[in-house]
């Protein structure tokens, strides 16, 4: 019975996605651990370190089917490091002669490290697509809704028109910006370890670093400079970017479900029939996804200060970093994925209500236009008369219930200089969208040049 809710058969589907859980199930973890023995014992084998006979047997020994987990549990349960019971059963697997040379000159950390750098090579590559089918249906909204005008607000209020192409290519240009610096993290992350018991390689003697050079390219992971088993800033920042981007996504989150208010109704989620029905209020049709990309957000935040924990460490191998990281880091991966699942849900097909985002902008007697009645007003009396002129007519017009527009058109030092189609042009949302669209084409093209 599944506890977390990413595993849960209930649940799990909702927070994760179940192509990354299985990346970082159980099976997946133990053949991560038996593809670096195989493959240390291969590059040994190469090197002259073993024999080459030992290192056939034990890389056609290394498979999940070889392993009997039940013993492997019981006796992970009694020693508690998780490596040598699973040395134990590939050495068992092997005849005789093979079996003493598995997990020639490595330790623990090295099977693990490098073999969760293996799954997340995996766990990074799921996301990347995922990120990539996001980036496109942000794009098209932005592309589709270059035109499209609405109100844009500041502290909740409506301020000055935007469009709604504008703000999509705002979340365009973050998530693009995540989609460049990973394979920066994947160079820094992704990295061969290979030291032996406290990182300096002494049983290996003078072939120490071939060994690791070779393990590291037969592997496709990055090769080291020098061991980091207490070094774990890679990985940090692995998490860190992670939680960026389930950040962004829990921003996008935020603003969709905000715009859904019944007061505000500009976007939906994607409606199906009985999705985001309330048990209580059947009229409603509530944000659905919004609030576990939000969710998972939190959870991803959580996981960065987790993860810098793991960074502090003593000696030349720590004594709570790595459980730390076995908790943390797929947790880290998965969630994301589900965040990017979700999220990919709802930007495919998301309800943009260009009427409703019209009507909004008219609800308002015309106020949030007086930036650029202000603007159109100052190359006649000066920047600093016009804010004060359009200052007193908006109060006027506030307090006596009636519309921006109404109030310019009785003020004399309006008049003085505009006409009323002056005003008029000055009070169309559409006239003041500055250089958003400029700016849209400008994200989209990154797409062209990237």
């Amino acid at each position: 019975m599944a506890a977390s809710l990413i595993d849960s058969l209930y649940f799990g589907d909702t927070f994760a996605n179940p192509a990354m859980r299985h990346v970082f199930s159980d099976e997946a973890r133990f053949r991560s651990w038996l593809d670096v023995e195989a493959a240390l014992a291969r590059t040994q084998a190469r090197l002259g370190l073993i024999p080459v006979s030992a290192a056939e047997e034990i890389s056609r020994e290394a498979t999940i089917e070889r392993l009997d987990l039940a013993a492997m549990k019981a006796e992970y349960e009694r020693v508690g490091f998780p490596i040598l019971p699973l040395v134990h059963q590939l050495a068992k697997a092997c005849d005789p002669e093979s079996a003493r040379w598995v997990h020639w000159g490595a330790t623990t950390q090295d099977i693990i490290d490098t073999g969760l750098a293996l799954q997340m090579r995996d766990g990074f590559g799921i996301i990347g697509r995922q990120l990539d089918e996001v980036i496109d249906a942000v794009a098209r909204l932005a592309r589709d809704h270059r035109d499209t005008v609405m109100a844009g607000r500041t502290f909740q209020q409506q301020a000055a028109p935007i469009t709604f192409g504008f703000k999509a290519a705002v979340w365009l240009d973050e998530l693009i910006r995540h989609r460049e610096r990973l394979s920066g993290i994947k160079h820094r992350a992704l990295v061969c370890q290979f030291g032996g018991a406290v990182g300096t390689l002494a049983t290996l003697g003078k072939d120490g670093m071939a060994v690791l050079e070779a393990l590291a390219r037969e592997l496709g992971l990055e090769t080291p400079a020098i061991s980091w088993h207490t070094a774990r800033d890679g990985w940090a920042e692995a998490v860190f970017w992670l939680a960026m981007v389930g950040a962004t996504l829990a921003k996008i989150a935020t603003e969709v479900a905000t715009l859904m208010r019944t007061e505000v109704d500009e976007v939906r989620e994607p409606f199906a029939p009985g999705r985001g029905g309330s048990s209580t209020l059947p009229q409603k049709r509530n944000p659905i996804a919004c609030p576990i990309i939000i969710a998972i957000g939190n959870r991803l935040r959580e996981c960065v200060g987790s993860q810098l924990t793991a960074m502090i460490q003593e000696h030349e191998r720590a004594v709570a970093g790595q459980p730390l990281e076995w908790l943390v880091i797929p947790d880290a991966f998965v969630l994301t994925s589900g965040a990017l699942r979700q999220a990919f849900g709802i930007l495919d097909r998301l309800t943009v209500d260009a009427e409703r985002m019209r009507a909004n902008l008219a609800s308002g007697g015309g106020f949030l236009m007086a930036e650029a009645v202000m603007m159109g007003l100052a190359p006649h009396t000066g920047r600093n008369q016009a804010h004060d002129i359009v200052y007193a007519a908006a109060s006027r017009a506030l307090e006596a219930g009636d519309t921006l527009r109404s109030a310019l058109l009785a003020d004399p030092l309006v008049t003085a200089h505009l006409s009323e189609p002056a005003i008029d042009a000055l009070l169309e949302p559409a006239n003041y969208t500055g250089s958003a669209g400029a700016m849209v084409d400008a994200v989209l093209a990154k797409l062209v040049q990237g």
